[in-house]
């Protein structure tokens, strides 16, 4: 019995040791699993048919380009102040002067920066972008403009203060083939304030009064030469005498460009009080004078007046304070001469050209540049 004890004994003892060793086994060896194999792609859907838009019809074939030969280049190079231009065909100092200086009026400047009064195609030309000369000084002298003043115009003269259409015509001739520019008074009040410089030989047109004989025959001429003025009127005068201008003439010429301004209310002395007036009347008087005038053209020409032209030529310094504290600009006489740009403006020289005056007188009136 115990034989068959330790037999069974011995038999545990031995299958319990060999699961014992398989347990420990399986336990310090690492488990060798297969990798799963991968997932294919899902499939990407297919983009649904797009509708087919008709075809265009064939186009008709264009006929060849001709051949242009290329331009020359126009604007050569830039720079801060100036430009290099080569001139095109079609090109002129006044539209060269409008593209790059954005006045056609200029034109002058590049003329004479350049040396040469007429343009051709293929020439070189710098164009100065910036003004230069402003009040006409050079190391010679410096320039004056002569202000020119009529008033009345007939066929044939007929007095001192009548200038015949022939020489009225034959004076606008000799300033444009003499080089003269007409410029206007807006113009050369900026000349005067160091604002623009004009060109060399500039002169001013101006007229008195408000004479018919203004619109019959200066108007034409003027136009025909493409000069500006400026036309001085008293309002009292203005349809209300024998040979007067009127308004309606007046508004057509203002439309035209000639320059309306004031020549007082009634034409009387500004400088002096009449023999029966107080000092506050010559006052209160001398005040109308110039506000009613104003404001009249300014009812009938919608137009501001900036400028006034003394009767007889004759002020004061009272006259000047009240233009001054009423806004005006500048002021007209009658004295003979020309104008630097220093030139008081409430006293600025004007020359009269009488109707008795040859081309030679003319010319005379014509200063242009003062010498040291």
């Amino acid at each position: 019995m115990g034989r068959r004890l330790s037999r069974r004994f011995f038999a545990l003892w031995l299958t319990f040791g060999v699961m014992g060793l398989f347990i420990i086994g399986c336990a310090g060896s690492p488990v060798r699993t297969q990798p799963m194999p991968p997932l294919p792609p899902p499939p990407t859907p297919s983009p649904a048919p797009s509708p087919r838009l008709p075809e265009p019809p064939p186009a008709a074939a264009l006929p060849p380009a001709p051949s242009v030969p290329p331009e020359a280049p126009s604007l050569v190079r830039a720079f801060p102040q100036f430009v290099a231009v080569i001139a095109q065909p079609g090109d002129t100092f006044s539209s060269l002067a409008e593209k790059y200086l954005q006045d056609s009026s200029l034109d002058w400047v590049i003329s004479e920066f350049n040396g040469s009064d007429r343009l051709s195609p293929g020439e070189e030309l710098i164009i100065p972008l910036k003004y230069r000369g402003r009040g006409g000084l050079s190391l010679s002298g410096y320039q004056t403009v002569p202000v020119l003043v009529y008033h009345k115009f007939a066929k044939k003269s007929t007095d001192l203060m009548t200038l015949a259409e022939g020489a009225f015509e034959e004076q606008m001739r000799f300033l444009k083939e003499n080089g003269y520019r007409v410029v206007s008074i807006d113009a050369f009040f900026d000349f005067l304030d160091y604002r623009i410089p004009l060109p060399p030989k500039s002169v001013v047109i101006t007229s008195d009064d408000g004479w018919r004989s203004f619109y019959d025959i200066a108007f034409p001429i003027l136009k025909r030469y493409g000069y500006p003025a400026t036309l001085f009127v008293y309002t009292d005068f203005i349809s209300g005498r024998r040979g007067a201008l009127d308004w309606r003439t007046l508004a057509e010429m203002s439309r035209a460009g000639v320059d309306i301004q004031s020549h007082t209310k009634t034409h009387r002395y500004l400088d002096r009080k009449n023999a029966q007036e107080s000092f506050p009347e010559y006052f209160e008087a001398l005040r109308r004078e110039i506000t009613q005038a104003a404001d009249q053209i300014q009812k009938k020409l919608n137009k501001k007046v900036s400028y006034l032209a003394y009767p007889y030529g004759d002020t004061n310094s009272l006259t000047i304070a009240v233009l001054q504290k009423l806004g005006y600009r500048g002021a007209f006489t009658v004295e003979r001469g020309s104008n630097p740009f220093f030139s008081h403006p409430y006293r600025i020289r004007r020359s009269m050209i009488y109707g008795n005056f040859d081309l030679q007188d003319f010319e005379r009136n014509l200063t242009v540049f003062f010498p040291f």
